[in-house]
């Protein structure tokens, strides 16, 4: 497996992996994961944009010619009133083609990342993890992470 530097070739890819995520996280909280209409356009286009930000590192897994996974993280400054020693790499969209992948495909993601950025002066790094996802979350504890915030929907309807 390789992991590499996403390029534009990629977007349709990785708006697939992230529409499929989208389709799961919709069936355990349907009003808060509800994908817009034009979804995929849009996150096609952020993509796209995300690809020239030289405070984002796009990044895909792939085996056999298809990516199998990707990240997009984001280097940043720890808000101001803590101080980790570094930056914070902010890791919101990663996705990978199957639950059983995590640990090979997500896996390998978070390590090249950790290579990538250690040398830009980053401390810690951040990783979005839905509740519902325990293949992601068993990943990151296994990786030594842990759970420090956890977002609760109260629904309004």
């Amino acid at each position: 497996m390789q992991v590499r530097p996403a390029t534009l070739d990629d977007v349709p890819r990785m708006v697939e992996l992230s529409a499929a995520k989208r389709a799961r996280c919709a069936e355990v909280l349907p009003r808060f994961w509800k994908p817009a209409g034009d979804a995929d356009e849009k996150q096609a286009a952020w993509f796209t944009f995300l690809l020239d930000k030289e405070d984002h590192l796009l990044l895909v897994a792939e085996g056999a010619g298809t990516p199998s996974g990707f990240l997009i993280a984001r280097l940043m400054p720890a808000p101001p009133v803590y101080d980790p020693g570094g930056a914070t790499v902010l890791v919101d969209d990663f996705c990978v083609d199957d639950a059983s992948a995590w640990a090979t495909v997500g896996d390998a993601l978070l390590t090249d990342l950790r290579e990538r950025v250690r040398p830009l002066g980053a401390a810690q790094i951040v990783v979005i993890c839905a509740h519902h996802d325990p293949a992601k979350r068993s990943l990151l504890a296994d990786l030594d992470g842990r759970g420090a915030s956890e977002w609760v929907v109260l629904d309004l309807a």
